[in-house]
């Protein structure tokens, strides 16, 4: 169940709106992560090589341009696939999502070992964006790396 009440503030649509501009990738959210210092662009499902560019040309250009660190996720229409997308390029083995007694849904992702600090991320960020991202799409409590 995919929420698209996902509500923008006026700095996200101008992001928005730049980074359509200057990728022609369609960009279905954007959030100003404060605590990790980025930005991360959501992208329509295919439009992910256009969004990056040749070699990176495109996110070289945002980070350069908006002075910031730039994630960019490729959609997916279920959590498992969204979080996937997020922790690349992690190997994901498998994203089970479950229900607490408590009511909280958590998502328990288990990875390669060898992926393991790659799908963590520096300091955590890569899986606060997997969290992030179905929080908000998903209504997702937690992610947790197994």
């Amino acid at each position: 169940m995919a929420s698209s009440k996902v509500k923008l503030t006026t700095e996200e649509i101008q992001y928005i709106t730049f980074f359509e501009g200057l990728t022609g990738a369609v960009a279905k959210d954007c959030i100003i992560d404060e605590n990790a210092d980025r930005i991360i662009f959501v992208v329509k499902t295919g439009d992910l090589g256009l969004a990056i560019g040749k070699r990176g040309a495109n996110v070289k250009k945002i980070r350069k341009l908006l002075g910031k660190p730039v994630d960019i996720v490729e959609y997916a229409d279920t959590p498992e696939e969204l979080i996937k997308n997020a922790l690349l390029p992690a190997k994901v083995k498998s994203v089970h999502i479950t229900e607490r007694r408590d009511g909280k849904r958590i998502a328990i992702v288990a990875v390669d070992p060898k992926d393991r600090g790659i799908a963590i991320g520096k300091n955590g960020k890569n899986v606060a964006k997997a969290r992030i991202l179905v929080q908000r799409h998903f209504n997702i409590d937690d992610v947790i790396i197994s």
